[in-house]
């Protein structure tokens, strides 16, 4: 998946702010953070600068928002609920069932609308599904 396609530039893009979020975030903005502190955001970093989703990429996003739930419980708050299903694995152990199956909806949609080679928008379909509007 790359950059390319509309679903995989959604969650880049939500990447990307979780990322810039993230560092202004203690310990990740102090001079003193630690060898571990600056690891992780090195390793949410390179995945924001991804342009494409490979499997290892899906799996090192696994690990990092699950180590942002065990090591930084504050920053939690800041992982938009898409990555938690977008990234999947052990991410959807932090989801309750009735999300689960919103997001299984929402993708049966999406893959309904690319097999029929319809355009499919995304974020209107997902706040329809989500009760947003």
């Amino acid at each position: 998946m790359s950059l390319n396609n509309p679903h995989f530039e959604y969650h880049h893009h939500l990447l990307t702010a979780l990322k810039e979020a993230v560092a202004q975030q203690p310990p990740f903005n102090l001079a003193d953070a630690g060898e571990a502190d600056r690891e992780f955001l090195t390793s949410l970093t390179s995945l924001s600068e991804a342009s494409t989703l490979t499997e290892k990429m899906a799996y090192e996003g696994q690990q990092l928002i699950c180590k942002a739930i065990a090591s930084y419980p504050h920053i939690t708050p800041l992982i938009p609920r898409d990555l938690f299903w977008f990234f999947g694995g052990d991410c959807l152990h932090f989801m309750p069932d009735e999300e689960i199956a919103n997001y299984q909806l929402l993708d049966e949609r999406r893959f309904e609308a690319e097999e029929k080679g319809l355009n499919f928008h995304f974020e209107g379909e997902r706040a329809k599904i989500f009760g947003l509007h």
